[in-house]
């Protein structure tokens, strides 16, 4: 198959032609269906569904064959392709529409959409309202995948012992310096990739969003900064597929309820896209949280 020529050169700053879809029009009568080449049309749950824009080349053929007028097309500035922003389109759209388009990546030999597909479901899977693990199955693909750095492990844990959430009893009192100085740490994981944004250890917490060399450079970080809160750690210059972080942080505000969000990075200029991740999270979410800034200097004292 020839692909599109925006996916051979790159979707940055491209016009390409868009298929729009009238849902409300669509009868799921399915001539539209032998129109579309790359199988990208396909009827589901009695509607016509573009199960993949990635393959979509917009060049319309499925219009001609619509007798309802259901099919539109556009030109305009296409955005980099994004299989998150893609995910959050098709939940609501079921669990058949869902699977065709797992099923349209995995035919189509695009492994790493589907990678960070099934990693953007596992953030979504409490409101999807199907077994996600099944469905992935009957698409004949392993469980593994699941506990890719990618993915994010289920409440109950299991499977990789990195990913398995657990939840650390703490004494009322615990030394907080001296050679006797505990750690703070109340759960795991805390890499944020490997959170479940729903865990328990979220749910009313203070949240603290700390740079990985926050903790190395703060000598008393565990008395004075982590104690009372629950942790999540993420490099902004060394971590891939960072939109995951913004949907996962949205969750913990609006599902898990975080009463507060606190984010400690390092002065150097890298470190400013942690701030940015939790403000674009705070932005999407329905409900309001206060942040705190704390930017620290690299021998460790708090400048701001």
């Amino acid at each position: 198959m020839a692909w599109p020529a925006w996916l051979r050169h790159g979707w940055r700053h491209m016009q390409r032609e868009i298929i729009r879809i009238d849902e409300d029009l669509c009868n799921g009568c399915g001539d539209c269906v032998p129109g579309c080449a790359e199988g990208a049309l396909q009827i589901i749950d009695g509607k016509v569904r573009l199960v993949s824009d990635l393959l979509c080349d917009g060049l319309g053929a499925c219009i001609g064959q619509c007798p309802l007028g259901a099919i539109s097309i556009e030109r305009g500035e296409a955005e980099p392709y994004d299989e998150v922003k893609v995910i959050a389109d098709l939940a609501s759209k079921g669990r058949n529409t869902i699977v065709a388009h797992l099923r349209h990546l995995k035919a189509h030999g695009q492994t790493k959409f589907l990678a960070q597909g099934i990693a953007a479901l596992r953030v979504r899977q409490v409101g999807l309202g199907f077994d996600l693990d099944q469905a992935i199955s009957s698409l004949g693909l392993p469980l593994a995948p699941r506990q890719s750095p990618l993915m994010a492990p289920t409440a109950g844990g299991g499977g990789c012992p990195g990913s398995r959430t657990l939840t650390f009893a703490k004494p009322a009192a615990q030394p907080s310096d001296g050679p006797a100085a505990a750690s703070a740490l109340r759960q795991w994981p805390i890499q944020l990739h490997l959170v479940n944004p729903l865990a328990p250890y979220f749910q009313g917490a203070d949240l603290l969003v700390a740079a990985d060399c926050v903790a190395f450079a703060v000598g008393d970080f565990h008395a004075r900064h982590l104690a009372g809160k629950a942790l999540v750690i993420a490099c902004p210059k060394l971590d891939s597929h960072m939109e995951i972080y913004v949907e996962k942080i949205r969750q913990m505000v609006d599902s898990a309820g975080v009463k507060s969000i606190t984010v400690m990075v390092m002065e150097v200029p890298c470190c400013g896209g942690l701030t940015q991740i939790v403000r674009q999270a705070v932005s999407q979410a329905a409900r309001p949280v206060p942040i705190t800034m704390t930017v620290v200097g690299l021998q460790g004292e708090i400048l701001s």
